[in-house]
């Protein structure tokens, strides 16, 4: 597959009827349209049921993101809504199933490869139960990661075997039961296929196969030629067993002349089969999860990092008053937080992590906190936001509030690392002495919670705990849906005039300026200025505290290119922010070889020596065709102000390929200009973690998940195009599982050198535990390093997979009319029996159609009970039990003569039709 990053969020992504595969001049993988195509319709059914269950209608205005978000979360609530989590909840699942293709080339389990079908189907049962647990433990993104690895695998059976050769049209569900045997296997010494010489053979498949239904796929040689006698190749350029006879292949990855109803037939059942297992994952997690899964939520997520020694009673007061005040101001609106997450510490405890979307149980949690102990000033405040980090979703904002400096300041790498890795916004209050004397180079101060908050494009703001509620107004600012960074630049000292474009998309526009010792000018493109002396003025209001200047702006304010002129003796930042749903999202990316060559999301720094890659995504009010994209360019945030272009190629839709020739020295960002269509304005939009390059690559892959009490072995690999020498290698994590803090490896300018760590998680690991691990190549001079983040899932080994058993015993609804007109005065009633035979035990039991009243006995019976009431206007009922871990059984029933459960198909409504119009080429 050509996994262009989802080169194109498949459309949201793609335009043109649905008809290719492949390059026919190019174009997406068919892997990403396959995918996106199942991904799209069953979250349109699951908003569908949703909206209905709410009462109101799914009705989106229009095909974009946001508006498809805006929709599913309701009519009822104001404000801007961002279509940005969700898009980039689709381009994970994209970029892992296209990761398949370079991390497992050469493993014929992972694409149904060589036969490899009892074990292809093992990979996809242990990812169904990874996925399946990590949703019960809330931990999305790692179930997201996975989910793309499981379907690369699944769709691959329908292109790689002669499934659809043998006539089947329809999915084949044994894939994903693992109860359901898979039968008629070709042994090892059967053959399978005729010799093709020409290489393009409709069906090479021998008739007594066809004739018994043997299930055989193409085996695949990426070092070698061999294959057994009468065995059928992939086929391909890259496969060297295609030459072996027989010779030629039967993979269905492109349309060809040759096989073009085959690979249509391929197509179609990939895509059932991958709704399929989307609808098994949603009955098992529920409509919410499964959306929460996918980014369907509003933008706005509340985290609090808070010191709870003896001296942070006032802090915790101010924090726990701005938590209420977020909670009752915001309610009801699409800046209410979708998620709520509180980490306290001191020393020597931090954690645990809570996580919630109940507002009430978040003042509950928040209330329990109780300032005591401390005393020795140092505490574990970098161990706290690293439980933050990897536990928030990406891109969210977290504040941090402590008197103290850090005790756990060896962590200051990894907490970079994870910053860059989930893009995550931390913003410090702190309210202890302004400086600190070191007393080591490993000795912290206050000044590392500022370098950490300018590496996140945070703020980090110092004030007296008298003053602290005065500066917790940022926290209300940046807490809401929608935000985005026009401009963030650092100074240390001097005197600057920074220009900013302000447009007509954007709302509450605030400007923060942290330092000491400031004076300011700020003018509209008018003309008109203000200055830092005038607290209420013609373009806005200013108010300081500490080390705080916040700048709120009149909504009239006009559009186009502002200015502020800065002048102080002192460090200082600037940060201008406002509510928009114009922005983007992006990726470094390295491009891979192979016999499906594509692009992968870096998950470390660029390399230096080399062009810098990106892929960026463009959201406008209207979807990607609402903004024309200008220029795109890497810029120095600190220091001397240096701007590196690029050449783009737009891929459609908003998807832009970025190619910078010449990288920043120093730590940069990315920075977007361009035109709103919606109000006729130039844009300008900036992102916030800084980023920087580096000549050292460190590679890992996750291959599979942890079982509690056992030990794992990661293979990972470590290459400098620098001075060679000696290179510390650190891993740490964030669940404190036992592996070795550190080893030293000696490096060759050019060459990879190898090794293993080894992870024990304890036996009583919670399944579906997540555990973010940080690996960090370091030079003995600490000049250059590199890193990478790992997301492992934690999960029992499982032998339920048989589905709760329903079973109808009794209907009486003979007082239901014929006539509908007339159902209203009568009612109807279903009893059914659920079991789990010598399964796990059933855990819920909901009602998923009808209107009627549902009740049930306990869940612990061997057998329960569940009755049914309606009325004969509600003709149909279905229900779902599922198991503890995760298996679902339904029971469905309809009064209407004939009537049966809906069929699975995989039309679209005609809004999601044009957005996933045109696929192209290849599995």
């Amino acid at each position: 597959m050509t996994s262009l990053l989802g080169i194109t969020l498949l459309a949201l992504v793609l335009s043109g009827p649905i008809v290719a595969f492949v390059p026919i001049g190019g174009g997406a993988s068919t892997h990403v349209s396959i995918t996106g195509t199942a991904l799209l319709q069953k979250v349109t059914e699951t908003c569908r049921a949703v909206a209905e269950t709410a009462g109101h209608e799914f009705k989106p205005t229009g095909s974009s993101p946001g508006e498809l978000v805006q929709a599913c979360l309701g009519p009822t609530a104001t404000g801007e809504v961002s279509g940005a989590k969700f898009h980039s909840a689709l381009q994970e699942i994209y970029t892992q199933n296209g990761l398949v293709d370079r991390d497992f080339v050469n493993s014929a389990p992972h694409h149904f490869n060589s036969e490899a079908f009892l074990e292809g189907r093992s990979l996809i049962m242990e990812g169904i139960v990874a996925i399946k647990a990590n949703i019960r433990k809330e931990n999305f993104q790692t179930a997201r990661e996975t989910l793309g690895r499981v379907l690369h695998t699944l769709q691959d059976f329908y292109s790689h075997s002669n499934w659809v050769e043998l006539g089947y049209t329809e999915a084949y569900i044994n894939l994903i039961r693992p109860d359901l045997p898979l039968e008629n296997l070709a042994d090892v010494n059967t053959a399978t296929c005729s010799d093709c010489a020409s290489g393009k053979c409709p069906n090479s498949i021998l008739p007594n196969i066809l004739k018994e239904k043997k299930l055989t796929s193409g085996y695949m040689g990426i070092f070698s030629g061999a294959k057994p006698k009468g065995k059928c190749s992939h086929g391909g350029a890259a496969d060297l067993t295609s030459t072996a006879e027989p010779r030629g292949g039967i993979s269905k990855d492109e349309r060809r002349s040759d096989n073009v109803a085959l690979h249509n037939a391929a197509v179609n059942a990939a895509t059932e089969a991958s709704l399929q297992l989307l609808e098994d994952i949603r009955l098992a997690a529920g409509d919410n999860d499964f959306l929460r899964m996918m980014g369907i939520a509003r933008s706005s997520v509340v985290c609090f990092v808070i010191d709870t020694t003896g001296s942070m009673s006032d802090d915790i007061t101010e924090a726990r008053e701005v938590v209420y005040e977020i909670i009752d101001s915001k309610k009801g609106t699409q800046d209410e937080p979708s998620e709520y997450i509180l980490v306290p510490f001191n020393d020597p405890h931090f954690g645990p992590l809570i996580r919630t979307t109940d507002p009430d149980m978040m003042k509950r949690e928040i209330s329990k906190l109780i300032a005591s102990g401390g005393g020795d000033t140092p505490e574990l405040c970098l161990s706290g936001l690293q439980l933050a980090l990897t536990g928030a979703p990406d891109s969210s904002h977290i504040y941090v509030f402590t008197d103290a400096i850090a005790k756990d300041i060896a962590l200051k790498d990894t907490i970079v690392s994870l910053i860059r890795s989930s893009k995550s916004t931390v913003s410090f209050f702190m309210t202890g002495p302004s400086s600190r004397r070191r007393r080591s180079l490993r000795a912290s101060s206050f000044e590392d919670y500022k370098d950490l908050a300018l590496a996140s494009g945070g703020q980090a703001i110092q004030v007296s705990k008298s003053q602290l509620p005065q500066a917790t107004d940022v926290i209300l600012d940046t807490s809401t849906s929608a935000l985005v960074t026009v401009l963030q630049r650092a100074r240390n000292p001097g005197q600057e005039t920074f220009p900013f474009m302000l447009d007509g998309s954007l709302k509450n526009i605030t400007i923060y300026i942290t330092g000491q010792s400031i004076t300011f000018t700020l003018t509209n493109p008018a003309g008109v200025s203000q200055n830092h002396n005038e607290a209420s003025g013609k373009l806005g209001t200013i108010r300081t505290v500490g080390n705080l200047w916040r700048i709120c702006l009149h909504a009239d304010n006009k559009s186009g290119t502002w200015q502020i002129n800065i002048i102080s003796n002192q460090p200082y930042t600037l940060k201008v922010t406002g509510q928009s749903t114009v922005t983007f999202i992006y990726d470094f990316v390295e491009s891979f070889g192979g016999p499906h060559p594509g692009y992968a999301v870096l998950t470390g720094r660029p390399q230096a020596g080399q062009p810098a890659t990106l892929m960026l995504s463009v959201m406008g009010r209207k979807g990607p065709s609402s903004v024309t994209i200008g220029d795109v360019a890497l810029v120095t945030v600190s220091g001397p102000e240096t701007v590196r272009n690029s050449t783009t190629t737009d891929m459609g839709n908003g998807d832009i390929l970025v190619t910078v020739d010449g990288v920043p020295e120093g730590e940069f960002v990315v920075i977007l200009k361009g035109t709103d269509k919606v109000s006729g304005s130039e844009f300008q939009r900036q992102s916030t973690t800084q980023m920087s390059i580096s000549k050292v690559n460190i590679k890992a892959v996750v291959d599979s998940s942890m079982e509690p009490g056992k030990t794992f072995d990661l293979s990972f690999s470590v290459m400098t195009k620098g001075s060679g020498g000696q290179y510390s290698i650190s891993a740490r994590n964030d669940k404190s599982l036992t592996q070795p803090s550190e080893e030293k490896l000696t490096l060759t300018t050019g060459q990879y050198a190898y090794s293993t760590i080894t992870i024990t998680p304890p036996a009583d690991t919670a399944s579906g535990t997540d555990v973010t691990l940080t690996l960090e190549a370091k030079s003995s001079s600490g000049v250059d390093s590199n890193y990478v983040v790992l997301r492992f899932s934690v999960v029992n080994k499982i032998t339920d997979f048989v589905q709760p058993l329903c079973e109808v015993v009794q209907v009486l609804a003979d007082d239901c009319p014929q006539d509908v007109s007339q159902c209203e005065p009568f009612q109807w009633e279903l009893a059914a029996t659920i079991t789990d035979g010598n399964g796990t035990g059933v855990e819920r039991v909901f009602l998923r159609q009808g209107s009627g009243n549902f009740t049930t006995t306990l869940l612990s019976d061997p057998i329960i009970q569940a009755n049914y009431t309606a009325s004969c206007c509600s003709q149909i009922v279905e229900f779902v039990a599922v198991d503890k871990v995760g298996n679902a059984g339904k029971c469905y029933h309809s009064i209407v003569p004939s009537a049966g459960p809906p069929a699975l198909t995989v039309s679209l409504p005609l809004w999601l039709c044009l957005l996933v119009s045109a696929f192209v080429t290849r599995f």
